[in-house]
């Protein structure tokens, strides 16, 4: 059968009307008026060419899923009780530390008596981890965003497999959409082992699990692992030998993990217990008593998500940026800020602050790395001094605001982790360990190149023509 002239204009109409209907569900759900706008003006203009990227990408609410998170998590916390920061932790609580307002948006305390220790590159992370996981007596978590089957996955399978063999409880939770290419008999072998492990998924029924899969804006983007209760791991690293630095061409690869003693264990613990009651239906068996660390560091978990009340994230980089008094530094692998925090930025420049980001020079995804690289033009312009690192891919999510404060986590500076993915980063408030960050990071700025003001200008026209294309995706990026 011929598709006739009237065949076409039908299917041309009910494609506008379709356009007209997924333009007003846009501007009814979409959280930002930015990503509002932009999906209803494409949608209305061209939604032949826009209306399967909305089916798959436009959703910046979880349908039914925000009230549904918050009831299990109220569910959860009721069948444990709350988290007596105080128990075995004199002086533990401290309220003077600065930050106030984090401690009333995570509903978590500033915690004193932390250690942090960086671990720089994916050498020094996975030695400590894998150390640790081999001393585990009682009780293993793991979870990462993104899990390959290769050799350091391997090897990460095989020491969870040996620990549930030696009567250690293990969970192993990984995110269903970062994991996508991770092979059933992967999970199946540790499940065979004794291992508890399961899937992170935005939706628990098999139907809506079908649907989740071409719904791909909800990730749990967070590192996490905890030994015992007593210890704690975060940060930037996924498992993948490309996180050792050993997959061209983004190596070397730079990314940072901190390794965590003390009360703030039970703030990152408590973040996944949350996630796996929620894709399990189940509560862990794990320690709920903060155990002494012997060290003196103020500490404040900061874990946010789409179903958060307010947009924990986008705040918690404005709140650290307005603190800052002397400098902000940030390394973020994606520079793709809202409104709220490139306002923040601009406003500290003003204020005198000295003000650095570095970004990335090489791409690992060309849309995101185009629209950061124009955004972080118009930065310059404000006054703000950006860096890109020369020698690899730099992964790494670090700030460090004046003398003493400092945060190492999963988050980026843009749209997906302000308010799409499940982040967490840990803010720290101690001189020693800021230090240790600004040796750090100067060694990270020695090796880059700053941007300047008229290099936008010395583009090709049609590389300033696709960061702009690129940018219109800021709202999904």
């Amino acid at each position: 059968m011929s598709l006739t002239p009237f065949h076409l204009g039908s299917l041309l109409a009910l494609l506008h009307l379709l356009g007209i209907l997924a333009a007003i569900h846009a501007i009814l759900t979409v959280r930002t008026s930015q990503g509002a706008v932009a999906w209803a003006v494409s949608l209305l203009a061209a939604p032949y060419f826009t209306l399967i990227p909305y089916l798959i990408l436009g959703r910046s609410k979880f349908s039914g899923y925000v009230e549904a998170r918050r009831q299990r998590n109220r569910l959860m916390h009721s069948r444990v009780g709350e988290i007596d920061w105080h128990a075995g932790q004199p002086g533990a609580l401290q309220r003077n530390v600065g930050f106030s307002a984090l401690t009333r948006l995570t509903g978590m305390p500033f915690t004193a008596n932390n250690g942090v220790r960086l671990l720089i590159n994916g050498d020094a992370t996975f030695a400590a981890i894998f150390e640790a996981l081999r001393r585990a007596r009682s009780y293993i978590i793991v979870q990462f965003f993104i899990v390959h089957d290769d050799a350091l996955g391997r090897e990460l399978q095989q020491i969870l497999l040996e620990r549930a063999a030696a009567g250690v409880k293990v969970y192993f939770l990984y995110d269903s959409i970062g994991s996508y290419d991770l092979p059933a008999q992967y999970t199946e072998t540790l499940r065979d082992g004794g291992v508890h492990a399961h899937a992170f998924a935005t939706q628990r029924s098999l139907i809506k699990r079908f649907l989740n899969r071409f719904q791909l804006n909800f990730r749990n983007h967070r590192k996490i692992v905890v030994i015992d209760g007593d210890r704690a791991f975060i940060g930037g690293h996924n498992v993948g030998v490309e996180y050792l630095g050993r997959k061209p061409p983004l190596s070397p690869w730079r990314d940072t993990h901190i390794d965590v003693t003390g009360p703030a264990v039970i703030g990152i613990q408590r973040a996944f217990v949350e996630d796996w009651h929620w894709a399990t239906g189940e509560i862990p068996s794990v320690k709920r008593l903060p155990a002494p660390s012997g060290a003196s560091m103020h500490c404040q978990v900061v874990p946010s998500g789409p179903a958060d009340r307010l947009e924990t994230c986008s705040l918690f980089f404005v709140e650290c940026i307005n603190a800052a008094e002397q400098r902000v530094w940030i390394t973020t692998p994606y520079f793709i800020p809202d409104e709220a925090v490139f306002s923040a930025l601009r406003l500290a420049v003003l204020r005198g602050v000295d003000v650095r980001l570095l970004i990335p020079s090489r791409r690992d995804h060309y849309v995101v790395f185009e629209a950061t690289t124009l955004y972080a033009y118009d930065a310059v312009r404000a006054g703000i001094q950006v860096y890109q690192y020369q020698p690899g891919f730099v992964h790494q999510k670090v700030v460090l605001i004046d003398d003493a404060a400092a945060a190492v986590g999963s988050a980026n500076l843009d749209n997906r982790s302000f308010r799409l993915n499940f982040e967490i980063m840990l803010l720290t408030v101690d001189d020693v360990f800021a230090k240790d960050v600004e040796h750090m990071l100067d060694t990270d700025f020695a090796q880059a190149r700053p941007m300047t003001r008229d290099a936008y200008y010395r583009l090709p026209f049609w590389r300033r023509i696709a960061m702009h294309v690129a940018r219109l995706f800021a709202p999904i990026l």
